[in-house]
């Protein structure tokens, strides 16, 4: 089990961005959240196996329709995986 959180900028706000990482995550079995930030990126946590997070990872990258991901900035996230129940957007 890791955990990653990604700062995902470009056009990723007022396009059902959010919604698309919940869906995402819920075909992948992840755990975490989504949430604008003031700025107008998105501050994504993923929560899992290493092979379902990197999927997860892929994914949130390509985006909504709507959407056009600039850059997606991943680190790993100093929280413990297993901490972390469902996902949540906000």
């Amino acid at each position: 089990m890791i955990a990653v959180r990604g700062l995902i900028t470009g056009k990723v706000q007022r396009v059902w961005f959010r919604r698309y990482v919940e869906e995402v995550a819920a075909k992948l079995n992840l755990t975490g959240y989504a949430r604008n930030l003031p700025d107008g990126s998105v501050e994504v946590l993923l929560c899992g196996p290493a092979d379902a997070v990197a999927a997860g990872q892929a994914e949130v990258e390509k985006g909504p329709p709507a959407s056009r991901v600039d850059s997606a900035d991943w680190h790993a996230a100093a929280i413990d995986p297993a901490s972390v129940e469902g996902f949540t957007v906000s």
